[in-house]
């Protein structure tokens, strides 16, 4: 409550403000950051949005998405933005890592800098602390501060789907981290003017033929088991990358096609990114995948849906996911 006293007194007079989120940036990170800059500007400040790398191409239809400076494509552009940052706000991640590139030019900039985000054990290099590991998304968190500081009438349509898109994407559409609340703040958001099947057609029904392509090549060539302990994983190589042309957002949701499968409690998708070996891990009910990407792929997350990272070569990765997994995993 102290902090949230003192973010609305800060508040009260125009700022500077840039919106950082992390690296390969998901709905959850995309709808927080364009729903606070909405809300900012309607409040009468001056707000930009700096991500490290470029968002999956289903979010293009999102308002004001096309004004999201890309650090990787616009480094001075980004430099030039936070230079002159009065406030920065670091959504929907919780260590300055995740940010890659810049984060020790937000670490030592002097503007005052407020963390909104739902992973555990938040780094403490903020001013103000907005973190709850039980809330299903970021998005969540921003529609209670924005509540929380007497605002929720400045909540308009564009903010509204903004907020939505990072609850069900963040929920696998209200598939899991699911609380009576946040089907709460959902119902709120359908009242404020979300078009529920327009917005789940665009997020999800919207592929371009080489991403059905790129998944029936997964799981017909690249999707190994291990029965005995109810895992599933799928890899791609760089030549992978090369063939289908893969960019930005386009292996999105592969991994959840292994949860489908009734013997599959646990599943990964691990792929060979110019040399970063990447991690996407889930799993089924109580079975816990936070603790397996931060113990062994320098990463975590969610109980059920985390990620992770190594260098090294994919066989070696997909080794030691092989050697590591059974003791996270149910026995048959």
């Amino acid at each position: 409550m102290e902090d949230l006293e003192r973010l609305s007194k800060d508040l009260a007079w125009p700022q500077n403000v840039v919106i950082f989120s992390h690296r390969n940036p998901d709905g959850d990170a995309v709808g927080s950051c364009l729903a606070w800059m909405h809300y900012l500007t309607a409040k009468g400040h001056k707000v930009n949005i700096v991500l490290p790398s470029e968002y999956p191409l289903n979010f293009t239809w999102m308002p004001r998405i096309e004004e999201i400076v890309i650090f990787d494509i616009h480094p001075e552009r980004a430099k030039e933005l936070l230079d002159v940052a009065s406030m920065i706000f670091c959504l929907d991640f919780n260590s300055l890592d995740r940010i890659d590139k810049m984060a020790e030019s937000v670490r030592n900039h002097k503007a005052i800098k407020v963390m909104i985000d739902h992973h555990i054990d938040p780094e403490p290099f903020v001013d103000y602390l907005f973190s709850n590991d039980k809330s299903s998304a970021t998005c969540e968190l921003i529609f209670d501060i924005i509540q929380a500081l007497g605002d929720e009438a400045v909540i308009n349509q564009n903010i509204a789907e903004c907020l939505y898109t990072g609850i069900i994407t963040d929920t696998g559409t209200f598939s899991y981290s699911l609380t009576p609340d946040i089907m709460r703040k959902g119902a709120r958001l359908l009242e404020l003017g979300v078009d529920n099947e327009k917005l789940q057609t665009q997020l999800f029904k919207s592929l371009p033929e080489k991403q059905l392509r790129l998944l029936g090549y997964c799981l017909y060539h690249r999707m190994e088991l291990i029965p005995e302990y109810k895992v599933g994983y799928i890899y791609l190589t760089k030549e992978d990358y090369s063939k289908f042309a893969i960019s930005r957002g386009d292996t999105e949701g592969i991994v959840n096609y292994l949860l489908s499968l009734k013997e599959v409690e646990i599943a990964c998708l691990i792929t060979d990114q110019n040399g970063i070996i990447k991690f996407s891990f889930r799993s089924k009910g109580d079975i816990s995948v936070q603790a397996l990407a931060r113990e062994h792929f320098n990463g975590g997350g969610h109980k059920n849906a985390s990620g992770g990272y190594q260098h090294t070569s994919l066989r070696d990765a997909v080794d030691k996911f092989k050697l590591v997994v059974p003791k996270y995993a149910p026995r048959s």
